[in-house]
């Protein structure tokens, strides 16, 4: 991208304004990202957001950031800490690629929270409100069906498992009991709530960022995905934190399935891990606590 391709963007999106600077946003595996500071016409600086997302997203979606924009739009409106989207743009004229024009998000990522069990309540809390929000009412029904891309991952079985990670032991149980039975109403998922899409400011959650994933479905799909992220990231302890106080939330919801949700969250790094650049120690211990939370869940099943 030029500079004059970044100052069409600006002036389509806030009309008059004029680019200051670029800088490519890190962190992001699934979509380049780029903020713009801007000034506007009454001088006053801003800083925009653009995200581009990755040929994988755009092969499934094709309208992936027309629908991320109107899902943040909703989000918006119904209190949750989202960022502001301002302009989406398909035509391919400017940039070769759609993208999705968003505020700055003043935050970051908290890997090491002063006071986990205040970080692990509150990341519980804005879960159980995103799975609160009246999606029929915003009419978000244009997002994908979750459970069909459940059923998909594991209906096609691959030639080699990834035996370091009990994929074959994950597929035979999963397998077995699929389809599960429909536990709970369907909810509006997140699709990857994790750490490193949690933005935080003065110990509180500023902004949750990156709903390309966003889906309708079994709430249990994101407790489970978010149980094995935050174990990596904080440990068992935190895990078990972030857990009871999701549940104490969310009375009404029958976790009877928990386990093997959290089997379907195993499976999902399955012959991808290794390829995520991990140096050594990390990826060491991120298998270390994959196998713990693999056996725990085969636990829980076999006692349900």
């Amino acid at each position: 991208m030029t500079e004059e391709q970044w100052e069409q963007v600006a002036r389509m999106t806030e009309p008059g304004s004029r680019l200051l600077r670029t800088m490519e946003l890190k962190g992001g595996v699934s979509a380049q990202v780029t903020m713009l500071e801007i000034e506007q016409t009454d001088g006053s600086m801003k800083k925009l957001v653009v995200r581009q997302h990755g040929a994988v997203d755009r092969n499934r979606n094709p309208e992936i950031a027309k629908d991320e924009f109107m899902l943040l739009q909703s989000l918006v409106d119904a209190g949750l800490p989202v960022p502001h989207p301002y302009a989406y743009n398909t035509s391919k004229f400017i940039v070769p690629t759609p993208y999705i024009v968003t505020d700055f998000v003043d935050g970051f990522v908290n890997m090491s929270p002063s006071d986990l069990s205040d970080a692990m309540q509150r990341m519980a809390r804005i879960l159980s409100d995103i799975h609160q929000v009246d999606w029929a009412r915003y009419s978000l029904d244009f997002l994908p069906e979750q459970l069909i891309w459940c059923s998909d991952k594991i209906g096609n079985r691959p030639r080699n498992p990834d035996e370091s990670l009990n994929e074959s032991t994950i597929r035979d149980v999963l397998e077995s009991a699929w389809p599960l039975s429909p536990l709970n109403k369907n909810v509006l998922l997140h699709g990857d709530y994790w750490p490193g899409n949690i933005l935080w400011k003065d110990n509180r959650i500023a902004a949750v960022i990156d709903w390309e994933d966003a889906a309708i479905g079994e709430p249990m799909y994101d407790l489970a995905n978010s149980r094995l992220e935050v174990l990596w990231a904080y440990g068992t302890d935190a895990m078990h934190q972030f857990t009871r106080q999701y549940q104490a939330l969310n009375l009404q919801i029958d976790f009877t399935e928990l386990p093997l949700w959290d089997l379907f969250a195993a499976l999902k790094p399955a012959s991808s891990l290794s390829s995520w650049g991990l140096d050594s120690h990390t990826e060491k211990s991120m298998r270390e606590k994959h196998q713990w939370f693999t056996y725990q869940a085969l636990a829980g099943v076999h006692t349900r």
